[in-house]
């Protein structure tokens, strides 16, 4: 509405300033047809009348304008911004690059509706032709200046609000996920201690250690959301033993119908990471893989480099991901499961490039055959700068 009413009101501006241009070379044109039949007459012009004429004439400082004879003669021009200086309005004195550019000027006004004829009785006729003033040539864009001001001003709001509402979410997610790790800090503190009770209570010792294991597991996932919204500590690690820990806990927790395999660099990868973190990434993606097969399949983590960038590749056999939804699967609340929240893949990105400086996204995905997602990281010599910026 606001940019309807911008150009309206400019357009309105600039029809009233053009016919006022043209009653003014309307009057110029009858100043002109006067002084021609007043200088051809059998009776002695008035000086008066003549010199008032001639002013009507002169005060014209802003609208180009030629005058021409019935055969397109130029006969004078006035305010045009000419190749060369010129002392005179007469055509008589112009230089060869002049009249080539007020001739150029007469073919464009000629086809135009800019133009007045002009009866000079027993002498014919002469033709006025203007262009429009420079004021009214900066109107003409001023509706343009408007609506590109406009529209850059509705980008920048819009851009401080998606900021101020990316920034109050990242806030409850983060509130979140440290009152998660507070609640879960008491019960697993009782489950340590209930360990120990099974153990002197008589319970296999191999029992107790796969539930100890599953209790610390619990602790490590506690430690993880108590740290979001700060810092991580980052080691330089070797990708190798970082997904293989992650693959290893995970297979002895999937369906035994999944087959999960990695496939190692032949080399070390070093890589300046949170461990845990990182841990965290790997079981996430695991996990959606698992999910995606509905109870079978396999799933492949290959682990190599590209250029500078160490790359993790996790390719399952489930259900795919339509392209529709390839990107939007990291947005905060996206989920295609019945039970879920939607923040896995958005916590996962958020790890993977806001405290790592490397990038995710789904490499390559056809429905009914299966997803690959793909992880690039700076390799420890490159990733120290990228890392100091984006925390």
């Amino acid at each position: 509405m606001v940019v309807g009413v911008f150009l309206f009101y400019s357009d309105s501006l600039v029809k009233d300033l053009s016919e006022q241009e043209r009653e003014r070379m309307q009057i110029w044109a009858d100043a002109t047809r006067e002084i021609v039949s007043t200088g051809s007459g059998d009776e002695a012009a008035n000086p008066a009348n003549v010199d008032f004429l001639l002013s009507i004439i002169e005060r014209n400082r802003t609208i180009p304008v030629l005058l021409t004879d019935d055969s397109g003669e130029i006969i004078m021009q006035r305010n045009f911004t000419l190749p060369e200086p010129i002392d005179s309005t007469s055509v008589f004195t112009l230089s060869d690059a002049n009249r080539k550019f007020l001739i150029e000027k007469y073919e464009e006004l000629r086809h135009s509706p800019n133009v007045i004829d002009i009866e000079i009785g027993g002498a014919g006729r002469q033709h006025l032709y203007y262009e429009d003033s420079k004021v009214l040539k900066s109107l003409s864009f001023y509706p343009y200046v408007q609506v590109l001001v406009l529209l850059a001003f509705v980008l920048i709001v819009y851009y401080a609000v998606s900021s101020t509402k990316r920034a109050e979410q990242n806030k409850v997610w983060v509130g979140l996920s440290k009152e998660t790790a507070h609640q879960l800090g008491t019960p697993i503190s009782s489950l340590m201690a209930w360990m120990d009770l099974l153990e002197e209570s008589g319970v296999s010792k191999e029992t107790v250690t796969e539930m100890n294991k599953d209790v610390k597991r619990l602790s490590t996932i506690a430690s993880r959301f108590s740290k979001i919204g700060s810092r991580p500590s980052m080691e330089i690690e070797n990708l190798n033993d970082i997904v293989s820990r992650s693959a290893e806990y995970m297979s002895s927790r999937i369906s035994s119908r999944i087959r999960l395999s990695v496939i190692q660099s032949d080399n070390d990868i070093t890589v300046t990471l949170s461990a845990p973190l990182m841990e965290w990434v790997m079981e996430n993606l695991i996990k959606n893989a698992v999910d995606a097969m509905e109870g079978s399949g396999s799933i492949t983590v290959s682990i190599g480099t590209e250029r500078n960038h160490a790359t993790i590749e996790v390719t399952d056999t489930g259900k795919g991901i339509a392209r529709k939804n390839q990107k939007a699967i990291f947005n905060p609340g996206f989920t295609t499961k019945r039970r879920g929240w939607g923040l896995g893949l958005t916590l996962t990105k958020r790890i993977v490039e806001d405290y790592h400086g490397g990038s995710i996204y789904v490499k390559k995905s056809e429905l009914g055959v299966g997803t690959t997602f793909a992880i690039e990281l700076p390799l420890a010599d490159n990733n120290t700068d990228n890392i100091n910026s984006n925390n």
